[in-house]
């Protein structure tokens, strides 16, 4: 009998987005990706973007993706631990999943400790220097305001008007990020500074969509989670060590 002793993290599904096909393709893939970590997840942390919009009206929630939800249930009814981080998409996410499968909503950072090992975890949007402009457009959606005018909308308009938004994004286009130099990494500078008065083995995000590992301190290092439709990404954590794997990996 296995033991559940691992850790698994991932981000940026970005489920729904792209044509249907693509997206149930997708949905397929992470159910085969979450079957294969059932025996000895202890941890899953969901850090993000996993849907490319999610609204809870009060008594209605988006249409689709039963078979991914069902998954999570099947892993949670078996004890798997589920963390689920508000993304930049997702940042409407309320208490559904706490309720329907005893998930931990994670608004914004979480700091955990695991076989002496310190984490640092935030999907990563709105940190580090510079996008003022999106900083104060997080403040604005986060809002009890905006969500209640948007609770106003007809589910049919509401979701309609995000699904056609989310429709011209980068990640729905499949088109795959740029990589910078660190020095020009925003989450790169985030993590340094962060590290100047708390020390992290590991800081890990989602939200830049490229698989990243990158050695800040001698011992510390920052993971970038990457995304599920060019990249297959996330990261395992087995007691002693983490790693950034792939699944179904795809050359090229």
């Amino acid at each position: 009998m296995s033991t559940r002793n691992k850790l698994y993290f991932a981000s940026d599904f970005h489920l729904g987005a792209g044509a249907l096909a693509n997206s149930r393709e997708r949905e397929d893939r992470i159910i085969r990706w979450l079957d294969s970590i059932k025996a000895d997840a202890a941890e899953l942390f969901l850090m993000g973007d996993v849907f490319d919009f999610w609204f809870e009206y009060k008594t209605v929630v988006p249409r689709g993706y039963i078979r991914f939800l069902g998954k999570l249930a099947q892993l949670t009814d078996a004890g798997v631990k589920l963390y689920f981080f508000k993304g930049n998409h997702d940042m409407w996410v309320f208490d559904y999943f706490e309720k329907e499968m005893g998930a931990t909503i994670i608004s914004n950072e979480l700091k955990i400790e695991r076989n002496g090992k310190k984490f640092f975890l935030h999907h990563g949007d709105g940190l580090g220097p510079g996008d003022n402009f999106y900083k104060l457009l997080k403040n604005f959606f986060r809002s009890g305001l905006c969500q209640w005018l948007f609770a106003r909308l007809h589910p049919n308009f509401g979701v309609g008007i995000a699904n056609y938004w989310s429709s011209h994004s980068r990640i729905a286009n499949s088109k795959k990020e740029n990589h910078k130099p660190h020095e020009q990494e925003w989450l790169v500078a985030f993590c340094k500074d962060e590290l100047k008065t708390n020390f992290y083995d590991y800081l890990i995000f989602g939200h830049r969509h490229l698989p990243l590992d990158i050695q800040i301190t001698p011992n510390s290092r920052y993971i970038n989670l990457g995304e599920w439709i060019n990249y297959n990404s996330y990261a395992v954590f087995d007691g002693e060590a983490l790693k950034l794997e792939y699944f179904e990996k795809v050359d090229g």
